[in-house]
C-alpha cells in the first residue's frame, strides 16, 4: 500500500495543447518547446495536432467542456475574435508590456508568441518575371499558376481573404475573379500547398516573407525567395489561449509565461520560421537580415473580421464559382 501511494505522488501532470501539425513536426517548434518546458514544469507537455489551428478550435467547440486541451495554440488575431465568442477560454492575467510587435497589441484571453507577414513565395531559379503587386499577380500569362490555402480551415488563407478585402474593399468579388484562372488549387492547409509547391506543381505558393530563411539556413539554398508587393502585407500574429475548462490551470498559465520568455523566443525563428514577440537571447539568424520586411503591416481588427468573415467569404466563394 505505501508504495503504490508513494509511485501515485510522483505521477506528473500532463498539460495538453492542441495545436496545427506543421508546429508538431520533427522540424517544427513543439519537439523542442516540449524540452525546455518540462525542464522547468515537473510536467508532460502533450502537443495534439489537427490540419489547421481552425480544425483544432472546431475540434474543441465538438468536445465542449470534456475536451482534453488545456491550451489552443495557432491561431492567429484574425480568428482569435470567433473564439473568445465561444466563451471556452479563460483570461491570462499576464503582462505583455515587454511584446516587440509591429502594431498594439492586447487581448485579455490569448497571448501572443510570433508573428511574420503574408507573402507569395517562388523559386527565383524558375520565376523570373516576379510580380510585385495584387495587380501584377492578376495579369501574369494565363499559364502562370498559384497555390492558396482555404479561408474556411486555414488562417494562412483568411490572411489572404482580408489582404485582398483590405486593399480592394468592395471590388474584392471582382479581383477574385481576375485572380481564378491563376489558382491551380486550394488546399484545406498550409502544408499541402507548401508541399505541391516544392514539388514543381505551382509558381507561387501564399505563404510568409519567413518562409525562405527555412531554405536559406536547413537547406543552404537561397533561391527560395518571398515576393515583396508594393501595397504593403498582411501580418499573422500567432497567439495561445487556456481553455476554462482546463484541469491544470496554474499549469496552463506557466506555459502560457513561458511563451514570453527568451527561452521560448529562441526556439520560435528556426522551427516555426517566424519573428518571436519578445527578445532572444543571441538575435535573429543571419538569414533573417536577407528576407524581405514590409513597411507596414496590414491588420483588419479582430472585432470587424468576427462581424464580417462569413460574408468575406461568401463573396469569395461567389467570385470563384464558374
Amino acid at each position: 500500500m505505501f508504495t503504490s501511494v508513494a509511485f501515485g505522488q510522483d505521477i506528473k501532470p500532463t498539460l495538453t495543447v492542441y495545436t496545427y501539425n506543421s508546429f508538431t513536426a520533427s522540424w517544427g517548434a513543439a519537439p523542442k518547446i516540449k524540452e525546455a518546458f518540462e525542464r522547468e514544469c515537473n510536467c508532460t507537455l502533450k502537443f495534439v495536432s489537427t490540419s489547421s489551428s481552425i480544425g483544432a478550435l472546431r475540434k474543441i467547440q465538438l468536445e465542449g467542456k470534456h475536451t482534453k486541451a488545456d491550451i489552443l495554440l495557432g491561431l492567429d488575431t484574425s480568428i482569435a475574435q470567433t473564439a473568445n465568442k465561444t466563451g471556452l477560454f479563460e483570461k491570462h492575467d499576464l503582462n505583455t508590456s515587454m511584446l516587440l510587435l509591429p502594431v498594439p497589441y492586447k487581448d485579455e484571453n490569448f497571448v501572443p508568441y510570433d508573428y511574420s507577414y503574408f507573402a507569395f513565395v517562388y523559386d527565383s531559379d524558375k520565376l523570373k518575371e516576379v510580380p510585385d503587386s495584387f495587380e501584377a499577380l492578376a495579369s501574369m500569362p494565363e499559364n502562370f499558376k498559384i497555390l492558396i490555402q482555404d479561408p474556411r480551415s486555414s488562417t494562412s488563407g483568411l490572411g489572404l481573404l482580408l489582404w485582398i478585402k483590405e486593399l480592394y474593399g468592395e471590388k474584392a468579388g471582382a479581383y477574385w475573379k481576375r485572380l481564378a484562372p491563376h489558382i491551380l488549387t486550394i488546399t484545406k492547409g498550409w502544408s499541402e500547398s507548401y508541399s505541391l509547391f516544392l514539388k514543381g506543381e505551382a509558381d507561387m505558393v501564399l505563404s510568409y516573407t519567413t518562409s525562405p530563411a527555412y531554405h536559406m539556413i536547413e537547406e543552404k539554398k537561397n533561391n527560395i525567395k518571398a515576393a515583396s508587393f508594393k501595397e504593403g502585407h498582411y501580418g499573422q500574429i500567432e497567439v495561445a489561449a487556456m481553455l476554462k475548462s482546463s484541469k491544470h490551470k496554474a499549469l496552463a498559465r506557466e506555459f502560457l509565461s513561458f511563451m514570453l520568455s527568451p527561452a521560448f523566443a529562441d526556439i520560435i525563428p528556426t522551427t516555426n520560421w517566424a519573428y518571436p514577440v519578445v527578445k532572444t537571447t543571441k538575435g535573429l539568424p543571419n538569414a533573417f537580415e536577407q528576407l524581405i520586411v514590409p513597411s507596414k503591416m496590414l491588420l483588419m481588427d479582430g472585432k470587424k473580421v468576427e462581424a464580417s468573415r462569413k460574408a468575406y467569404i461568401d463573396e469569395w466563394l461567389n467570385a470563384l464559382r464558374r
